[in-house]
């Protein structure tokens, strides 16, 4: 084998690469594990524990120590479907922008503009600002948009002589930049939440945000935050020197008083309001030190003179002399985050507000201070009874980055008059003192005032970076011109659903493993134990690097994994058994390996180049979970390549050198499929027939019967409610039928103690506390029955993401069918193998199709079209070419051995299918069990989308021997009987 080394020097980087990813997540869990052993069942105890060691090292690889912060953030991490919590789909109202743009004005045809875009909205892969501009043209033909816009507040971007295409221009970059400004004030509301690891993730392209909180099962709390109007406001400030007396005063009070500074065995408890103004950690009162420090007197005696700076170390400095003196700014101390909980229950004690004035409250700063893992407290003045601060961020008109004369960045700010006349005040009385910008009740910045400033425009400077001063315009920029966010998309899942499915993702995967390695020894004697260290070496390389990827394992994840497991046999059984045939014609066993190898190349990179694209085309248009599916897809079949051809390679030809006994058979397995004599083109006509028959009823079931499309694609809400014993789904949908204001859909989800509710009721509301009045309704039409429930998971799809959904399918299926046809194309060089595929694909797709339609309600499983179903589709598709073009492949080679003119190419064909049914049965075989395995021990939620791949695996076999290649023959001939 040439470039025996480089293959070998690029697996052991591999190798070593692999467990260098995966080390962190085996380090990861196990101080997890720890943290889980200390809290004993307290969450907040192991908070507490995995906060004190984030920044220590917890490891060391020899040439690197490790953090629990690096191996967290490195980790492969499980979805929500495997551990629990909350998937929530926000959007940026731009409705609600494009009025406050245009000063809310009460013009009877814009606002009627403004609803028809909404509506359009629903059915529509065009941008809400342009449908706006089409439907505002429709009812005002001849009036122009700077009538409407040409406000006060718009100065100095749209006058009366703006065009259209200027307004429209400056709409979008408002657009643009509300979506920037709310991903950043929900990014910092997560980070706030107290979620491990939660993840954020902006659209491209679109105005929607999806945020995932694992482990979250307080609904209500979530989205209360995410949906809640940004709050930015100006505040004076004490000076550290004003402020740092008090602080002392508080430290010698909880000296004297003789008590610890909190009791950690005591939970604080904290009101929403109280979690929003005083803490930076959303976790009620922890102990934030989990190591003893009682053999440390030093420390010990420090702690019990200074109970609150063995918390907080107070912001002071150094005279020239050498002395402690109070900083300059309104920063009086620095805390960590694990102590932020802390502080805070010591800022609500009795004894601490008796000290603090009236007119002085504390806030966080949002981010650490400089490169440490510290908070800042900053001290704020109240100067009014009521507490509001003396300048609100709905007088800002704009903000942009800009740099100064001297070329430095800086942010310039514009204010309303009416914020210009308050801004000038303030600015006067706070001259050489610090004015605190706070949003969300977290202080971003809090620059000094160097002069009285008039007019409204304000330059803000200081050691900022361009990024720095972007962010900071968009803060400011998010007390101006309201664009709420709302909950458009939400899936909640509980954790003892998230464990059954960890359960049942290990045993099915874990069955098929166990099948594959079971067969291929069986079928390939000592060959099949090669084939397993390639299959083992595949597993370990897909985790390897799904941890590189820092990717999230999702239960379709699991199930990419398991149906690659299935799949990448298939390489091995083509080399596999051109080795065989090899072998069969005499030749050695060296060389049979060789030519093997050579000839079987052609068909492996086809094969999986086609099911490569598949899965590209899967990811590029999927959302959600079956992003997962297709990332563990498209790893899966590169490392089985790589297992497959090279791994397998490099044993077989050290077995060889160390004149090892290889076999490829066993007995009973010798002979099987080598001399078939099938004659498959003969029977094209009934194969026809059969399918046209077949389809023909499922296409009459479809436009009879139709589908029942899920959530994702029909808009609404769906509840997985589990009873303690068996309830009627009569009943139920009965009982519900009042309380939802029309019968919602009930089906058996799984065993018949559990159901699935699907709903239409109050979806098109916008309204922040609609979920909740849904909710109460579910609550309200299930307490009539005497056993007790509980909601394993809910979804919820607004009207315009399932169009979106559904769009996004559509092009999904069509995108690879016109991708395989042009590889096709390109690789066979002659347009009917392309035509033959093509066939075959959509003849396998309206199979499924009707199948789903024919039997649903009928089987005891959910049926559903959605998100799961088309990744199914795609995966036939993509198995259905991959079997196709091995047969093609071989037809390829044979056309050409027998290349005379007028030789008649059924025959030639024929002995083309026979010559790779072996592989044919073989892949499907193994495939199919796999499958199975998954469909009866992979859980209900994706027992549809297994059951598609079953039947595709069996309808994708038939389509490549009866539709495909007869196709290329009916074709073929009538371009020679042409000439």
């Amino acid at each position: 084998m040439q470039g025996k080394g480089a293959i070998q020097f690029i697996a052991i980087a591999l190798v070593a690469s692999c467990i260098y990813s995966l080390s962190f997540t085996f380090i990861a869990n196990s101080v997890e594990s720890d943290a889980k052993a200390f809290g004993n069942g307290d969450p907040r105890k192991e908070q507490a524990y995995l906060d004190s060691i984030g920044t220590e090292p917890v490891f060391s690889l020899g040439f690197k120590d490790i953090t629990y912060d690096e191996a967290k953030e490195k980790k492969i991490n499980l979805g929500l479907d495997l551990k629990g919590g909350m998937n929530v789909t926000m959007e940026v109202s731009l409705s609600d922008l494009v009025k406050s743009l245009a000063d809310n004005t009460p013009d009877a045809n814009f606002n009627r503009a403004l609803q028809m875009a909404n509506e359009r909205k629903k059915d529509s892969q065009t941008d809400f600002i342009t449908l706006f501009f089409e439907a505002y043209r429709e009812l005002e033909p001849t009036k122009s948009l700077a009538a409407t816009f040409a406000t006060k507040e718009n100065q100095g971007r749209i006058s009366f002589n703006s065009t259209d295409e200027d307004i429209l221009k400056v709409l979008q970059e408002e657009a643009n930049s509300a979506i920037d400004r709310s991903f950043e004030i929900l990014r910092t509301r997560i980070d706030k939440f107290g979620v491990t690891q939660p993840n954020i993730q902006l659209l491209e392209g679109s105005n929607r945000i999806v945020i995932e909180l694992p482990g979250v099962n307080d609904k209500e709390r979530v989205r209360k935050l995410l949906q809640g109007t940004a709050q930015l406001e100006f505040w004076e400030t004490w000076e550290n020197p004003e402020a740092i007396g008090y602080i002392t005063q508080i430290n010698e009070m909880m000296r004297l008083k003789e008590a610890p500074a909190v009791d950690s065995t005591v939970a604080a408890t904290e009101t929403e309001e109280d979690t929003a103004s005083d803490g930076l950690s959303l976790l009620d009162d922890i102990p934030s030190d989990t190591s003893d420090t009682s053999s440390d007197n030093g420390l010990a005696e420090f702690q019990k003179n200074n109970p609150l700076f063995a918390v907080m170390t107070p912001a002071v400095g150094q005279n020239a002399q050498g002395q402690e003196v109070a900083q300059e700014g309104p920063l009086v101390g620095y805390v960590q985050f694990k102590d932020t909980a802390k502080m805070n229950t010591i800022l609500k004690m009795q004894e601490v507000k008796d000290i603090i004035p009236g007119n002085m409250k504390f806030l966080w700063t949002v981010k650490p201070i400089g490169t440490s893992n510290l908070y800042g407290l900053v001290a704020i003045k109240t100067t009014s009874r009521d507490k509001k601060p003396p300048l609100g961020g709905d007088v800002i008109t704009n903000a942009r980055a800009d740099f100064n004369i001297n070329g430095s960045p800086e942010v310039e700010m514009t204010m309303n008059t009416e914020g210009a006349r308050i801004w000038k005040r303030i600015t006067k009385e706070n001259i050489g003192r610090s004015v605190a910008i706070v949003l969300d009740n977290y202080v971003y910045t809090y620059p000094t005032v160097q002069s009285e400033i008039s007019g409204g425009v304000s330059s803000i400077s200081g050691n900022f970076t361009i990024n720095e001063t972007k962010d900071l315009s968009n803060i400011l920029k998010a007390g101006k011109l309201p664009a709420p966010t709302k909950i458009v998309e939400e899936e909640i899942v509980g954790p003892s659903l998230g464990k059954e499915a960890i359960q049942a993702g290990l045993i099915s995967a874990i069955s098929g493993l166990v099948l594959v390695l079971l067969f291929m020894i069986f079928y390939y004697s000592t060959a099949g134990f090669v084939a397993n260290l390639a299959l083992f070496a595949n597993v370990f390389f897909i985790f390897g690097v799904l941890a590189s990827l820092n990717a999230v394992l999702t239960l379709p994840g699991i199930a990419g994994i398991v149906l690659t497991i299935g799949m990448s046999v298939d390489a091995n059984v083509l080399i596999y058994e051109r080795i065989r045939e090899e072998l069969a014609r005499g030749k050695g066993l060296k060389l049979a390996i060789a030519d093997g190898y050579k000839n079987a190349y052609s068909s492996i990179v086809d094969a999986n180049v086609t099911t490569l694209l598949t899965g590209i085309v899967l990811y590029v248009f999927g959302t959600g979970p079956i992003l997962g599916f297709a990332t563990t897809l498209i790893i899966g079949i590169l490392t089985s390549l790589f297992s497959a051809i090279f791994i397998t390679r490099l044993i077989f030809e050290w077995q060889v050198r160390k004149e090892k006994n290889v076999k490829f058979s066993i007995k009973a397995t010798e002979n099987i499929f080598s001399n078939t004599k099938f004659d498959f083109i003969s029977k094209r006509k009934i194969a026809y027939m059969i399918s046209g028959i077949v389809i023909g009823i499922g296409i009459v079931s479809i436009i009879v019967r139709g589908f029942s499309l899920g959530v994702d694609f029909k808009g609404g809400r769906s509840y997985v409610v589990r009873f303690d014993e068996k309830v009627s789904t009569t009943d139920v949908r009965s009982s519900l039928g009042d309380a939802f204001e029309g019968s919602p859909e009930v089906k058996i989800f799984g065993s018949a103690e559990q159901l699935k509710i699907t709903t239409t009721y109050l979806i098109n509301e916008d309204e922040p506390n609609t979920d909740s009045l849904v909710e109460a309704a579910l609550d309200k039409g299930l307490a009539g029955f005497n056993t007790p429930y509980e909601v394993m998971s809910s979804q919820k799809v607004g009207p315009t993401i399932a169009n979106d959904i559904k769009v996004g399918a559509f092009w999904a299926v069509l995108m690879s069918m016109i991708i395989v046809f042009i590889y096709l194309l390109i690789r066979f060089r002659k347009w009917q193998f392309g035509l033959g595929a093509l066939f075959a694909l959509v003849h396998d797709v309206l199979f499924i199709l009707g199948l789903f339609s024919l039997l649903n309600g009928v089987v005891p499983f959910s049926l559903d079209i959605d998100q799961a179903f088309i990744a199914a589709i795609l995966t036939v598709v993509g198995y259905s070419i991959n079997d196709t073009v091995v047969v093609f492949d071989r037809i390829r080679e044979y056309l050409n051995l027998h290349h005379s003119k007028n030789a008649d190419i059924q025959p030639i064909i024929n002995d083309a299918l026979n010559s790779t049914l072996s592989r044919t049965i073989i892949t499907a075989i193994t495939t199919f069990f796999v499958l199975l395995v998954l469909f009866i021990f992979g859980g209900e939620v994706i027992r549809g989308f297994t059951f598609a791949m079953l039947v595709g695996v069996v309808v994708g076999t038939y389509s490549s021997i009866f539709i495909a290649t007869p196709v290329v023959v009916d074709f073929m001939k009538k371009k020679k009987e042409v000439k």
